[in-house]
């Protein structure tokens, strides 16, 4: 009974066996890949990594930095959207500049009344006071004339009649009345010629001062709203309303570096795309003028022929497109720019990373 048991357990070990090795000798077909694996349409080609920008005449997008510090209060765009030279971005608040600007205003203002003021001069009732003050000092006078007359024509007749004293007193008298009236004959001269050349220079240079601060401070003023320095499609916002910012950029928090506040590309009539080549293959570069390159959008089908445009002189670290500040590996690359009418593929956008293969005409 024993030896029965174990041969129906070896027949079956081996029907087991017979069946697992059918079953795992079947041949699983793979799954077929989700795109075509980018690959070379060239005989002899050189790979490199691209990224799209947008075509400048220098430089790769368009960064746009407030002057100016405080905490965001509106935004006025969204991405993607085609904007004008000039045209506001965003604004930042201005409270405190704006109050400095309007004092300033009304000091050049106030500057500006007084130099109208010294200019007008004299006032026909400032002008008025001092003719009357002549006519008093005339008057003064002629009083003190005569009753000088009188006393020195009755000393004549009789010394005895008017005490020596008495004519010093009238005679100073008249002198007094006289200087008075030469003063008042002067003031009425000065208060006929206005004010003082030197003056309204003087009030001239400050009003001219005060303006100049008034319009310094108007022109900081415009910069709290950040306005687009040229035409162009936004590409990325890097702010909210409540954010602070400063000429630095804004903070971000996940990258703890300072971006730039908004980012734009040209028109995209035409986009760029800078390519990395390895610095062990750029002997292997064809001559520029036989240059011919094929552009493959990563997780698409689509492959856009590249119009070469220039290499840039210098080899420079990968830093460039791998954005990665503290890599161990020294890379360099050479950039290489091309660029492709923007008709096909709508895929395309500045900031993606493409793969290019070089090959020679």
């Amino acid at each position: 009974m024993r030896n029965k048991i174990i041969l129906g357990l070896a027949i079956l070990g081996i029907v087991a066996g017979l069946a697992a090795a059918w079953y795992f000798g079947i041949e699983h077909k793979a799954q077929p890949p989700a795109f075509p694996p980018v690959s070379s349409p060239y005989a002899s080609a050189i790979y490199a990594n691209g990224i799209i920008e947008s075509d400048q005449a220098g430089g790769s997008n368009i960064t746009m930095y407030p002057e100016v510090s405080g905490v965001v209060t509106q935004v006025l765009v969204h991405e993607g959207q085609r904007v004008k030279a000039g045209a506001p971005l965003l604004s930042i608040n201005n409270a405190v500049q704006s109050a400095t600007t309007a004092q300033l205003h009304l000091q050049a203002e106030a500057a500006r009344a007084l130099l109208a003021g010294l200019r007008a001069q004299p006032r026909a009732e400032t002008l008025a006071i001092a003719q009357s003050q002549v006519a008093l000092a005339a008057a003064n006078l002629k009083l003190a004339r005569d009753q000088y007359d009188k006393r020195r024509a009755s000393f004549e007749i009789d010394a005895r009649s008017v005490s020596a004293d008495s004519l010093d007193s009238a005679q100073n008298a008249q002198h007094q009345a006289s200087a008075a009236h030469d003063v008042a004959l002067r003031q009425f001269e000065l208060t006929r010629a206005g004010a003082w050349s030197y003056d309204i220079l003087n009030q001239q240079h400050q009003a001219e001062a005060l303006q100049l601060a008034y319009e310094a401070a108007l022109a900081l003023l415009h910069k709290y709203t950040v306005k687009a320095g040229a035409d162009g499609i936004v590409l990325s916002i890097n702010t909210t309303p409540g954010s602070y910012v400063s000429p630095l950029g804004a903070y971000d928090a996940y990258t703890q570096g300072q971006n730039p506040l908004v980012v734009m590309s040209g028109v995209q009539d035409y986009l760029a795309v800078r390519c990395y080549v390895d610095e062990i293959l750029v002997s292997r570069l064809p001559d520029a003028a036989h240059i011919q390159a094929q552009m493959s959008i990563r997780g698409t089908e689509a492959k856009v022929a590249l119009e070469f445009v220039r290499i840039q002189p210098y080899v420079s670290p990968k830093i460039e497109l791998s954005n990665q500040r503290q890599e161990k590996v020294d890379l360099r690359v050479l950039p290489v720019l091309f660029r492709f009418k923007m008709t096909t593929p709508t895929l395309a956008y500045p900031g993606q990373l493409v793969d290019v293969y070089i090959g020679t005409k």
